[in-house]
Parts: structure tokens; sequence; C-alpha cells
């Protein structure tokens, strides 16, 4: 199984929806993270704590933003496992790819 760990792999300061509102968005962590695990059918482990919040841009679209790039949302929930001390977190994060399914 892959690990990432969002504070020390990619940002303690993850903000942002697109690669246009800077280098830590959302768009860049699904690109760099997300997709390519995805696409190789592996299932990856999100650690979520260590950073100083998230943003609901940032969240919706490096998670929701998979389903509209067209990936299966049963997929996505399947093979993106997500790891925090806030179980509300992942909560949103689950909702925003459920979302973004009925939003496609």
């Amino acid at each position: 199984m892959n690990h990432v760990k969002v504070a020390t792999d990619f940002s303690r300061y993850p903000a942002g929806r697109f690669l246009k509102d800077g280098p830590f968005s959302g768009e860049a962590f699904r690109n760099k993270f997300l997709e390519p695990k995805l696409l190789a059918g592996e299932v990856i482990l999100v650690d979520l704590d260590g950073t100083r919040g998230y943003g609901s841009s940032f969240l919706e679209e490096a998670f929701g933003g998979l389903v509209r790039h067209g990936y299966d949302a049963d997929r996505v929930l399947r093979l993106v496992q997500l790891q925090s001390k806030r179980e509300s977190l992942q909560q949103e994060i689950r909702g925003y790819i459920r979302d973004a399914t009925r939003d496609s």
C-alpha cells in the first residue's frame, strides 16, 4: 500500500483549488499523488493529520475532482483510504466524492 502524509510529503499549508492558486493546491495534490496511483489501480493511504487545516476548495478539488476527471466514485472510495484523528474530515471528503458523482 502506498502512503502519503500530506503535512510532510506535500505541505503543512495546503490551500487553493487550482494550480493558478499556488503550488500546494488541491489540483496539484490530485495530479501528483492521487491520479498516478488510481491509474495504476493501487491503494493509497492519505494521512491528513499535521497540516494547519484544509480549505473546502482544496479538499473538493483534490478528491471530488477525481470523479470529475473520469474516475468512478466507488473506485475512488475503495482505493483512496483516508486517515485522520478527525472523523468529520474524512466524512467531508467522502461527501465531496459523492457530490461530484451527482454533479457529473
